[in-house]
């Protein structure tokens, strides 16, 4: 237990490599992996430039302000793998993999996100056990432990 922080059920995070700042996250234990939610995924192949990677990519655009539904930004990012994720609603859904460095409270460390559709849920991210193992404890009584 020495070296995790306590977190609460929600959080502030960034995902620098991404340029997005400040993003309420979903802290979720009953999650495996981390999602995030962005639209208009394209995926395509990308030939080896000046410190990015040659293979699969993928673009994307983004609402970095869950407050302001018309502010969007287009992001991509090297693809690592393709997953079957079992959904909240118990279907199965192919989703794309990336991996990106997150932020919370000036700790910074790299996880895997799932891109897909949240759009029906109320938080932009979800943040699941595999991103935090090792490194967080949660008390999912309180929020914002981290950032107040």
């Amino acid at each position: 237990m020495n070296n995790k922080h306590l977190v609460g059920a929600l959080e502030l995070c960034d995902l620098p490599q991404l340029k997005l700042n400040s993003i309420e996250t979903r802290v979720d234990t009953g999650a495996t992996t981390s999602s995030l939610h962005v639209d208009n995924i394209v995926e395509f192949k990308k030939e080896k430039e000046k410190g990015k990677g040659k293979g699969k990519w993928v673009r994307f655009d983004i609402h970095p302000d869950t407050h302001d539904v018309n502010q969007v930004v287009q992001r991509e990012a090297k693809v690592k793998s393709v997953r079957k994720v079992k959904s909240s609603n118990a279907t199965h859904q192919r989703r794309l993999v990336i991996e990106t460095d997150i932020l919370i409270a000036g700790m910074r460390w790299c996880i895997e996100l799932t891109l897909t559709d949240r759009s029906e849920m109320k938080y932009l991210m979800l943040l699941g056990r595999e991103a935090m193992s090792g490194r967080l404890i949660v008390d999912p009584e309180h929020e914002f432990l981290l950032a107040k």
